[in-house]
């Protein structure tokens, strides 16, 4: 009998067609983000309730996949398991290193929903886990088990959201390999909802004063060592999604630095530089517009605070 082989060019890419960088106007899915950042709080606290310890929180995040977000392995006695968002097929799956599998589907759901299902799936796996299930970085203090208010998912914008990331996520890859120092993975941050990277200066930092609604001892390990940081988050609190970059702590003439683009700005109130996601997807080249705005910022942060640049850059 003849092997067959399976040309893989003839198999259609169903996101071929889609646009790279999707339109992702936060006012049409602001229910839908609400509800999957507590979902995604739910994932990561399992993750930190399990995972050892590793500096900055690390081995708290979520990473990008080519169908969504993902824990990596998170171990569990002698084996471990992961836990995967799935925004193609909008599925929620968890998977062993001993074969087991269980996943059910990403659709409106309550918070209490979505927080009961999981756990129950994980017990089935034999998995028991205790989270902290009050969330953080968010005003609404409402406990996961007590949440029946975020129940939205629209499954059109929460891929839009996903494929923000990705090209996010692809862009910062570039960014980060021009830097031969010290470099966090880009990862995704459930606090904050939101896709970073960060370089350091490898000096030590003062202490950071702390931020509202998570733990000043937290934050202090984030910002144990001086940083620059940029990334990409949805847009709460500006009302559209944006890149933003700061510097911690930032040094004197930080925030008067010429960055680029033109559409890029400095935010007191935030303390960040941000750059309108609206203004990369519309540009003629939106790498290369991103890529302006992260290594501008970036000069903004390590010439004015004396970096030694020779030794950390490529």
């Amino acid at each position: 009998m003849e092997n067959s082989v399976t040309d893989s060019s003839t198999i259609p890419d169903p996101m071929h067609d889609v646009p790279a960088w999707p339109d992702l106007p936060l006012d049409e899915w602001q229910d839908t983000y609400e509800t999957l950042h507590r979902w995604t709080q739910i994932v990561g606290k399992i993750r930190l309730a399990l995972a050892p310890m590793v500096n900055h929180w690390w081995q708290v995040t979520l990473y990008l996949t080519a169908r969504g977000l993902t824990t990596s392995p998170i171990p569990y006695q002698s084996r471990s398991f992961q836990i995967d968002f799935d925004f193609i097929d909008h599925m929620l799956r968890i998977e062993t290193s001993g074969g087991g599998t269980r996943a059910f589907e990403l659709a409106p759901r309550s918070v209490a929903d979505f927080y009961r299902t999981i756990m129950a799936e994980l017990l089935a796996l034999g998995i028991e886990v205790e989270i902290w299930t009050v969330p953080v970085e968010i005003e609404d203090r409402t406990p996961f088990e007590q949440d029946n208010a975020h129940a939205a998912y629209d499954p059109v914008y929460a891929q839009r959201h996903w494929r923000a990331l990705v090209q996010a996520d692809r862009v910062l890859k570039v960014f980060r390999s021009r830097f031969t120092g010290k470099v966090s993975p880009i990862h995704f941050f459930w606090g904050g909802f939101d896709l970073a990277v960060t370089r350091f200066s490898g000096r030590p930092a003062p202490d950071h004063p702390g931020s509202p609604n998570v733990a000043r001892y937290v934050m202090q390990e984030s910002y144990s060592h001086e940083v620059s940081s940029c990334g990409f988050w949805p847009g709460a609190g500006t009302g559209q999604p944006m890149f933003y970059a700061y510097a911690y702590p930032e040094p004197a003439g930080f925030r008067d630095y010429p960055i680029q683009p033109d559409a890029a700005y400095y935010d007191p109130a935030f303390g960040n530089f941000l750059l309108p996601y609206d203004a990369v997807r519309t540009s003629a080249s939106p790498d290369e517009t991103l890529l302006a705005f992260l290594q501008s910022t970036y000069e903004a942060a390590a010439i004015n605070a004396q970096w030694d640049r020779a030794a950390l850059e490529r």
